[in-house]
């Protein structure tokens, strides 16, 4: 039996690591440090798949969340890996 992919869970929302260039755009758009945004931990069953397709995904890095929304269709977030 493989790894299970918990990104393929019907509740878990979509998750995709942020370009350092999207980064920078997004902190930008929004007027925000890293420092200011919710947190997500290196050890989350989510980053060890998105490591599986990404490769390392250092500490610090952006992560953005796609969830479902009943109001607005979807809503995005963002949160920044950090260690355990």
């Amino acid at each position: 039996m493989g790894k299970f992919n918990v990104l393929e869970h019907e509740l878990v929302p979509e998750h995709y690591l942020v370009s350092k260039e999207e980064e920078e755009k997004i902190l930008k758009k929004y007027g925000v440090k890293k420092e200011d945004l919710p947190k997500i931990k290196k050890s989350d069953p989510v980053l060890r798949v998105l490591e599986r397709q990404y490769g390392h995904i250092p500490v610090g890095s952006l992560i953005k969340i796609v969830r479902k929304s009943d109001t607005a269709g979807k809503a995005v977030v963002y949160r920044v890996v950090v260690r355990d």
